[in-house]
């Protein structure tokens, strides 16, 4: 399985984006500064979890994500 996650940073708010296999070892990573983009800026907590079946639906649903580029739209989906 693939997973599409959101995770949250605990002290500033920000959302990062991204697809992984393991999104539990992939947040590890995260809040060990293993991501330039993530790095410093933890801790994170994954806020929405989504599965796919192949790696390429996950690639597709992630580049969605990415493109809203609003944090306030990603979070809405995320309530619902």
């Amino acid at each position: 399985m693939f997973y599409v996650y959101v995770i949250e940073s605990q002290s500033s708010g920000l959302l990062y984006i991204g697809q992984s296999k393991s999104p539990d070892k992939r947040l590890i990573d995260h809040n060990h500064g293993a991501s330039p983009y993530t790095k410093n800026k933890g801790p994170w907590a994954i806020i929405f979890l989504k599965e796919f079946g192949s790696g390429t639906d996950a690639i597709l649903f992630e580049k969605k994500l990415k493109s809203w580029k609003n944090p306030i739209r990603i979070k809405a989906l995320i309530t619902n």
